[in-house]
């Protein structure tokens, strides 16, 4: 175990179990309705959430590949996709406007039905600065909240919203954190490096996740499933931001996107080149281990 690791009081939640760990289980509702609140408008409120099982989306095999970091729905009924975006891919973007058809297409009623559909947001957490806005450093906002309008600016469909949070251009220091969202995004970018609780978090929903987040607790097959994530987090990251910069993957990342067998074929033997793990390889490219193994 690294220095960094042993140093560390608390999980990384840019990791699959770190993430999940927070918001992701029943445990943790409270935390994922109340950060959820918090980038929702105040008409908006959720009251309740159910956590929806991935695997019943989709008809086809393709479609039951769409697997969420989370999915549930509200006591109204709407539905809430909240995704981790690790490490800059080509067309996240995209998969983000492709999962989103899952929850609308699944509202369909057998027989007679009258289109009604209830509210989808998704909900994206990034690692990494969206391209377009690199070069623009003035436009460096944390949330983007983006909805189908038409031409005049004027919202043409209320009910599906898809919000970015770019993790990189958070800056705030603790005391300049004003809102209920700072906070959270002040938790998320900086609780691996927390030692100590920071004063700001006194209330009852911090004290529960960092309870949730504190490594102490953990019994030890959690802690070896913490260290993996974290291992596969830190090298995806590592590899697909200098391949992505190189332009060795530039273009053949789609593949895991369109689930195109060539396309992931082609990220799976670059990682292989490069000496990258199995569990770091099925990450990327969305192949089963005996796929990778047989290249």
């Amino acid at each position: 175990m690294s220095n960094h690791k042993m140093k560390a009081k608390y999980l990384n939640p840019f990791t699959d179990f770190g993430f999940k760990k927070i918001f992701g289980e029943e445990a943790s509702k409270a935390l994922l309705i109340d950060f959820l609140n918090a980038l929702l408008p105040q008409t908006d409120k959720i009251v309740d959430l159910t956590f929806k099982n991935n695997e019943q989306l989709g008809q086809t095999d393709l479609d039951r590949k769409a697997i969420y970091d989370i999915y549930c729905e509200n006591e109204k009924g709407e539905k809430f996709i909240v995704e981790l975006q690790k490490a800059k891919q080509n067309y996240f973007k995209e998969r983000t406007i492709y999962y989103s058809t899952f929850p609308i297409r699944e509202q369909a009623e057998k027989g007679e039905w009258n289109y009604s559909l209830k509210a989808v947001y998704c909900i994206g957490i990034l690692d990494f600065i969206f391209d377009d806005y690199e070069i623009e450093p003035e436009k460096s906002e944390v949330v983007h909240t983006i909805k189908l309008k038409n031409q005049n600016g004027k919202t043409f469909y209320e009910k599906l919203t898809y919000i970015y949070l770019e993790m990189p251009n958070f800056k705030l220091a603790e005391s300049q954190l004003k809102t209920r969202l700072d906070k959270w995004l002040y938790f998320i970018k900086y609780l691996e490096d927390f030692q100590t609780i920071p004063k700001i978090f006194s209330d009852e929903v911090f004290s529960q996740a960092f309870e949730k987040a504190e490594l102490a607790k953990f019994g030890q097959s959690e802690l070896a499933n913490y260290e993996n994530s974290l291992k596969i987090y830190r090298d995806l990251k590592g590899v697909i931001e200098t391949a992505y910069d190189e332009g060795k993957l530039e273009g053949k990342l789609e593949g895991k996107l369109e689930g195109k067998l060539e396309g992931k074929l082609e990220i799976a033997k670059s990682l292989k080149k490069l000496e990258v793990s199995i569990e770091t390889i099925i990450e990327a490219s969305g192949l089963t281990r005996d796929e990778i193994e047989k290249l």
